[in-house]
C-alpha cells in the first residue's frame, strides 16, 4: 500500500490489484495502521487521513477481525518465526482466515515465509 501511495516500484501491481473488480483486495487494520503512522512520521496527520482515505476510495476493504482464535494465530506467528514484525503476523493471518495471497514488497521477511508455505505470498517488485 505504501509503494503505491508513494508511487515506488510495484505502485501499478497494487494498484491493478486494487482495481480488478474480478476480486476484493483486503487489509487488516493493524495494517493500515502502518500506513498512517509511516505517513505521520513523514508528512503529518492530515497525509495520513489522506493516505487511508485515498485506499478507501480505491474500493481496499478494511478488515477488524480481532476474535481470540484471529490474535492469536497471529500472535504464534510472532513467536514461531523470527525477524517478522506484528503487523506482518496479522496481514498473514488474515490471508490465511480469507484463502488469499498476501502480496508485499518485503523480501527481507516474505522470502522465508513463502518458502515454509505459511501463506500463500506474491511479491510486488
Amino acid at each position: 500500500m505504501i509503494a503505491y501511495l508513494r508511487d515506488e516500484p510495484g505502485a501499478d501491481v497494487v494498484e491493478a490489484l486494487v482495481l480488478d473488480k474480478t476480486s476484493s483486495c483486503l487489509a487488516h487494520a493493524v495494517n493500515l495502521c502502518e500506513v498512517f503512522y509511516d505517513f505521520m512520521r513523514a508528512a503529518d496527520e492530515n497525509a495520513a487521513h489522506t493516505a487511508i482515505a485515498d485506499l478507501e476510495s480505491m474500493g481496499l476493504v478494511v478488515r477488524e477481525d480481532m476474535d481470540s482464535q484471529f490474535w492469536q494465530e497471529a500472535g504464534k506467528y510472532k513467536a514461531t518465526i523470527k525477524k517478522v514484525s506484528l503487523a506482518d503476523c496479522f496481514a498473514m493471518a488474515l490471508t490465511n482466515r480469507i484463502q488469499a495471497d498476501l502480496y508485499t514488497s518485503d523480501h527481507h521477511e516474505f522470502d522465508p515465509i513463502a518458502a515454509s508455505g505459511v501463506c500463500s505470498v506474491k511479491f510486488i517488485r
